[in-house]
């Protein structure tokens, strides 16, 4: 489950849901009788971070230990028809000061056969592969740069709503396929517009959201998702996803606008290539604000390589990764109240390694890259990330 720890302590959980658990760890389970239970757990991404230019002094490198991700997992069942989850994350900024902690998933899930069930409550809407696996289940692990995905921030606080969606799996779990409906006021939070529908003069109109998965080869069952199955499966899988939203895009100056979007991404992973696992996605992506926030609408790309190799060294494997995005914008200005019409293109390039300790709850991941903005020279990073999940 992505943003869930996929370990034992959710098995119960997950398959009833239908969601699927994979490569099951270790947790901490109360039990109440048949299929009534209360489970915890917790999990943390910290961070070392080198950028160029990046000191105070604008000349000098940056040296930055971050606490990028801090989460609480509760899970709990009635009976085998319903079951809920409580789930925190820290946000906010790289340190004490801004930072908080929010409520990401508060919902509650109603299995009405084993192909269909309906959440209801806080949690992540119909999205693409980059959300919905989120940053501890994508491939390198840790939080993308908002880029390519731009909605859900891959999975984090700002991907959550508020809202109902029946998800569904068929064609033994093979495919796959989710629409719901949302409250969507917070589309364009992280690029510092405030929430949507503040005008007196816009309706309060929902926002609809859905999501088509086909798997070709082995089936993923769920619909939280992963990006990366370390060698446990052959992935051949394309997922379209979209959403909309009537006088979604709303600015101070008054300009409002109909907010759409929608992606088509593709994962393919096989055991057994040379010595190892071999990994490739991409995803495309197109943003619509009627010309309101032109910062935010345009064309987008991500493409991402991956190679688990089957030796281990020490403790984990290694699986070294490359990772590019691209966000064709139709603007340079995002705010509430500004726009221009001049277009830029934002680039990231980054190229590293993972130590695979245990997938998906012990990961150390170092990568060097370089971000191009239209607005600002081409600035390179260095980031080693330990994620541990328990």
């Amino acid at each position: 489950m992505n943003n869930l720890k996929k370990c034992a302590l959710h098995t119960a959980v997950v398959m009833a849901c239908g969601l699927g658990a994979q490569l099951a760890n270790a947790g901490a389970t109360i039990s109440f009788g048949e299929d009534k239970y209360i489970s915890a757990g917790f999990g943390f991404i910290t961070s070392y971070n080198s950028i160029e230019d990046a000191a105070n002094n604008g000349r000098d490198r940056s040296n930055d230990f971050t606490l990028d991700s801090a989460r609480l997992y509760l899970s709990g069942s009635f009976n085998k028809y319903i079951k809920g989850m409580l789930n925190t994350e820290k946000s906010g900024g790289g340190s004490d000061v801004g930072s908080n902690v929010e409520v990401i998933d508060a919902n509650v899930q109603f299995q009405l056969t084993p192909e269909v069930a309906i959440w209801a409550g806080r949690f992540l809407s119909p999205s693409d592969r980059a959300t919905m696996a989120g940053p501890y289940y994508s491939m390198g692990g840790g939080y993308w740069a908002n880029i390519a995905s731009r909605y859900g921030w891959n999975g984090g606080v700002i991907g959550r709503d508020e809202g109902v969606a029946v998800v569904t799996s068929f064609l033994e779990d093979h495919l796959a396929i989710s629409f719901g409906a949302f409250e969507g006021d917070k589309t364009f939070r992280f690029s510092g517009v405030g929430a949507q529908g503040e005008s007196a003069a816009v309706k309060d109109k929902l926002m609809y959201a859905g999501r088509v998965q086909y798997n070709f080869w082995d089936a993923e069952p769920g619909y939280y998702g992963t990006g990366n199955y370390f060698g446990a499966k052959d992935i051949l899988s394309i997922g379209i996803a979209g959403r909309m939203k009537k006088d979604g895009a709303v600015a101070t100056t008054g300009a409002i606008g109909d907010y759409k979007s929608y992606s088509v991404d593709f994962l393919l992973e096989k055991k057994d290539v040379g010595p190892g696992t071999f990994s490739a996605e991409a995803a495309y992506y197109y943003y619509d604000t009627d010309n309101v926030f032109l910062a935010e609408q345009g064309h987008a790309y991500s493409a991402g390589l991956g190679y688990l190799f089957n030796e281990p060294v020490g403790w984990g494997k290694f699986m070294p990764i490359v990772r590019y995005q691209k966000f064709d914008a139709d603007g340079l200005t995002t705010s509430a109240s500004v726009n221009t019409r001049a277009g830029g293109e934002t680039k990231r390039f980054e190229v590293g390694t993972s130590y695979v300790i245990a997938p998906y709850n012990a990961i150390l991941t170092a990568t060097y890259g370089k971000t191009d903005t239209p607005t600002t020279s081409s600035d390179n990073f260095l980031k080693v990330a330990l994620q541990m999940q328990f």
